[in-house]
């Protein structure tokens, strides 16, 4: 895949693409309004466009032979430093980023679109600053990052398909993290340092917690205290919280019909806060249960990394995680957190695009149907969580 040399500066571009590739302009960090011209006049075209680490914007979008079609979005661009304000003015802090972050596109200084598909056509890009869209940051862990290489995928890097440009989509999540380790790390600072007053922060936590052995460790203290610490410090700074529940893990039990609850009290634990503090809910651990045993034993194999050996370069075994989504899975995630947040009636909804489908994870979509065209980046690792 090849990569055009990254401008200096926003504006409009005229280029002519007819392969994969990636685009990037260096800009501050912030929201920028992306348009993007696309289709050919000599052939037909199917355009997909992703977003700094693999955010899917646009869908396989199909035009005819002399047929050009502009799609816009807002794409969020963030760097790890931020600004403090002390009593001797501001000071510069940094998010603590794991070592294999140093490499994302999400965290380095340009803006960067990929453009894939079975037949990529792009005419001209348009980027500009915008500051009216309403921005929802992500909080969590590996079931909610940006994975930056295939074949792992998060809902956080799907469910920025079904907004159009009234919304951006700010990812802060990384495999591993619980919630103290996201406080820890200084990402809901860095959040803060972003967020305008109306913004959402959605946080999903509870797999990695559960491992966390330390005195007072567990989910009705320290996780339950650390839930809190978002819901006050998000809410002083004017903005909105929502909390998920942690998806399911491809545990069966015996009877390979029913799945095992492998999350303990820590989804009880976050309901309660929840409904002690006023947060709404997206219940992601029901949801992904109705899923998982929908599709069934074998079946739910196809929303997971499950994939023999020699499926990606240097992958002389079989992979067989049963905690993180491929993109399919990750795709039908991410609509269950939509359609979790109409439940909710949240009023940044009117900027659902028009052809969201609405969706029931009793009836999922069919694996076979759903099309991916993998990005340049692969990686074999297993992100670290479970």
């Amino acid at each position: 895949m090849a990569a055009l040399p990254a401008m200096a500066q926003t504006g409009t571009f005229d280029v002519s693409i007819s392969s994969p590739q990636y685009f990037s302009v260096q800009v501050p960090d912030g929201n920028y309004l992306v348009t993007v011209t696309l289709g050919s006049k000599k052939r037909k075209a199917e355009t997909v466009v992703r977003a700094e680490s693999r955010r899917l914007m646009v869908e396989n979008a199909a035009t005819r032979k002399g047929q050009s079609v502009d799609y816009s979005f807002v794409v969020n661009k963030r760097s790890p430093v931020y600004a403090v304000a002390t009593d001797k003015g501001m000071r510069e802090e940094r998010v603590k980023l794991k070592e294999r972050e140093y490499d994302y596109l999400n965290w380095d200084d340009s803006l960067t679109l990929e453009f894939n598909g079975a037949a990529p056509a792009v005419t001209r890009i348009k980027i500009e600053p915008d500051t009216t869209a309403t921005t929802i940051f992500l909080c969590g862990n590996s079931t909610v990052v940006d994975q930056d290489s295939e074949p792992w995928a998060s809902w956080g890097q799907m469910v920025t398909r079904w907004f159009d440009s009234s919304v951006a989509i700010s990812n802060h999540a990384e495999s591993g993290l619980t919630a103290r380790t996201f406080l820890g790390g200084n990402r809901l600072e860095k959040i803060l340092s972003m967020m305008r007053p109306g913004d959402y922060v959605v946080c999903e936590f509870g797999h990695n917690d559960e491992k966390e052995k330390r005195p007072g460790d567990g989910a009705w203290y320290h996780y339950v205290y650390n839930l809190k610490i978002f819901i006050d410090k998000v809410r002083q700074a004017g903005g909105h919280i929502i909390f998920c529940t942690p998806t399911q893990r491809r545990a069966w039990q015996d009877d390979n019909i029913h799945l095992k609850d492998t999350h303990g009290d820590f989804p009880a634990a976050m309901l309660s806060v929840a409904e002690r503090e006023g947060v709404p809910v997206i219940d992601l651990n029901s949801m992904t249960r109705t899923f998982f045993e929908t599709l069934g034993f074998e079946g739910s194999k196809k929303a997971l990394v499950h994939y023999p050996a020699n499926t990606y370069p240097g992958q002389d075994k079989a992979l067989a995680d049963n905690t993180h989504f491929n993109p399919y899975g990750a795709y039908e995630v991410a609509k269950m957190v939509v359609a979790g947040m109409q439940r909710l009636n949240l009023p940044f909804l009117k900027g659902l695009r028009p052809d969201w489908p609405g969706y029931d994870p009793a009836s999922p979509d069919d694996p076979a149907a759903f099309r991916w065209y993998d990005a340049k980046v692969k990686d074999v690792k297993k992100p670290d969580g479970n």
